[in-house]
């Protein structure tokens, strides 16, 4: 049975740039279903999310321009439940503007904080440590992280290195230091250690340790947030965070309050995680052909092809011939080809078309 002070809040605001051109401003990733399931990824992160907590305990935090995308995908919640930015602004106002909002709902609540666009593939481990975690924030005053051991020595995502265990809690431990993303040679010593694990992203704590942490590393953003608690949860909110926005300042959680504060503690785990941050982690984890090929339909054949991966639309017929290692993307107005090595460039590609094109075609 659910915890009815136990909350979600599902982070839906990015504009999916490393997925482009499948991913558009108008609609990110977080809106599609990139993996063929039936269900964008938006989608099933909610559903994850319900097996944990009431489906009246999850928010979303989106951008002013996904509120109308998320009611069309989640009609099942009520408008209060979105939470929609006027701004991009990073991470750390979006925490601050649903822990207030919260807060002035249910002072006793724990909550899950957590992107709208990770891959989950053992969903019942998944649940498992997530109300662990919701547990063992109700009783100590921490900030607790998910951590994924790792598999590889990727230079893709941050490294928490950990410490002693918890006194009191098995399988919890106390994190030393937060690395962002490491060259290859210090990935591998990370690796090597035994003691790094991948920084999830994924944050639990109860809703007085969270505000806490707020006001004592960033108290110029919670100062903000907190004179409008009056208009929190009434027909006055949006307006107040309007003006709110236009003032914080861009800063992650993971800058602004995880590396610094000193009551942060880990939970490694290991579920089938993926960020689904690069076209070639969705390579890693689509179904392949035997030649290590991740087609996105049956309407695509390869010849004399491998390890590559091909996404058009499923009424269109596909054939690629000779390519090993591409990424092949093509959406209604823009055809990619590039080496899934070389996707890094994508940033560079989409600050290119900006210039010369426009913003037609982002």
């Amino acid at each position: 049975m659910s915890d009815k002070n136990q909350y979600v809040a599902i982070m839906a605001g990015g504009i999916g740039s490393r997925f482009w051109p499948h991913s558009r401003v108008k609609r990110p990733k977080q809106f599609l279903d990139i993996l063929g399931t039936g269900k964008s990824l938006l989608q099933a992160t909610f559903e994850r999310f319900e097996k944990v907590v009431p489906k009246e305990n999850i928010y979303i935090v989106t951008s002013r321009a996904y509120v109308d995308l998320v009611k069309e995908q989640l009609p099942q919640i009520a408008d209060e439940q979105i939470l929609g930015e006027p701004l991009r602004r990073n991470t750390a106002p979006c925490i601050a503007y649903v822990t207030n909002k919260i807060h002035k709902r249910d002072p006793k609540a724990t909550v899950v904080v957590a992107p709208s666009d990770h891959i989950i593939l053992n969903e019942s481990n998944f649940v498992e440590v997530i109300k662990k975690g919701l547990d063992f924030v109700k009783y100590e005053p921490v900030l607790c992280t998910l951590g994924i051991k790792p598999s590889r020595p990727d230079t893709g995502y941050g490294y928490i290195q950990y410490i002693e265990e918890h006194e009191r809690n098995e399988g919890i431990y106390k994190v030393k230091t937060f690395t962002e993303k490491p060259n290859l040679g210090l990935a591998k010593q990370f690796l090597a250690s035994g003691d790094f694990i991948w920084n999830s992203g994924i944050f639990i704590w109860s809703i007085d340790t969270i505000n806490t942490a707020l006001h004592e590393h960033l108290p110029v953003v919670m100062e903000r947030f907190d004179e409008g608690m009056e208009f929190y949860n009434t027909d006055k909110e949006q307006e107040f965070i309007d003006k709110v926005y236009t003032h914080c300042e861009n800063i992650s959680i993971d800058y602004g309050v995880m590396e610094k504060a000193e009551n942060v503690f880990v939970i490694p785990a290991n579920f089938g995680w993926s960020d689904l941050g690069t076209w070639t982690s969705l390579w890693e984890n689509h179904e392949k052909d035997a030649k290590e090929n991740a087609l996105s339909h049956e309407n695509i054949m390869v010849y004399d092809a491998s390890e590559n991966i091909i996404v058009s639309n499923p009424d269109k017929l596909v054939v690629v011939q000779g390519l090993e290692g591409y990424c092949v993307v093509d959406s209604d107005e823009i055809l990619m080809i590039c080496r899934k090595q070389d996707e890094q460039q994508l940033k560079e590609i989409n600050g290119d078309v900006r210039r010369t094109k426009g913003e037609k075609f982002l």
